[in-house]
């Protein structure tokens, strides 16, 4: 994917708008473990070769790309919504606090923010929403490859305190494997119980 990714920030930056934050969360679908959210502001101007959807990467493309996205941006954030939020608010909202924590704590203020699908409330900046976004805009690709890095080396912790759940390999997706698991052992505190319909 090639320069058709930066259209919508070359577009901002052409009405004088330098602070362009993209906005994606990880993390929707699995049966346990928190939801991540990332927030980039890249340099106008700014190429990134290899950038793409996320979910078009291998895990060592997402973790090289991840480091380059944090060495060159203007600002970064990962910001969760804890399992208990997921239970409590259900992971629609979840995923918009994930993603408002992680713009509170950029260390710039964004001027516009580019956010996947739908637009965040509580935030008083103009803001675009751009379904799949991810493959549509450079800030909102690289977020989101933050917020799977960030997410991903969670769940491998997580598979070293409760083994034999496959945490590791899944990401606590609902595989075969994590639903095996899940019959045998039972679930464990990093589940979120408001999808037992799924498990």
């Amino acid at each position: 994917m090639g320069e058709e990714l930066y259209l919508w920030e070359q577009r901002l930056v052409a009405r004088g708008i330098r602070y362009i934050a993209g906005v994606d969360e990880a993390g929707r679908g699995p049966l346990a473990g928190p939801v991540a959210a990332g927030a980039v502001i890249l340099p106008p101007g700014l190429f990134l070769p290899g950038l793409k959807d996320s979910k078009k990467l291998s895990p060592r493309e997402r973790e090289v790309l991840a480091a380059e996205i944090k060495a060159k941006s203007l600002a970064w954030a990962i910001g969760w919504a804890s399992v208990i939020e997921i239970d409590c608010l259900n992971i629609a909202v979840a995923s918009r606090l994930a993603m408002q924590r992680a713009v509170a704590a950029l260390k710039l203020e964004p001027e516009h923010i580019l956010v996947d699908a739908f637009t965040l409330p509580g935030i008083r900046i103009a803001q675009t929403p751009l379904i799949k976004g991810d493959a549509l805009s450079a800030s909102i690709a690289a977020a989101a490859i933050l917020a799977k890095v960030a997410r991903d080396k969670l769940m491998e912790s997580y598979d070293r305190v409760f083994p034999g759940y496959g945490f590791g390999r899944h990401k606590g997706y609902p595989t075969m494997e994590h639903r095996a698991a899940l019959a045998a052992y039972g679930p464990t505190p990093i589940h979120r119980k408001s999808f037992k319909l799924d498990w």
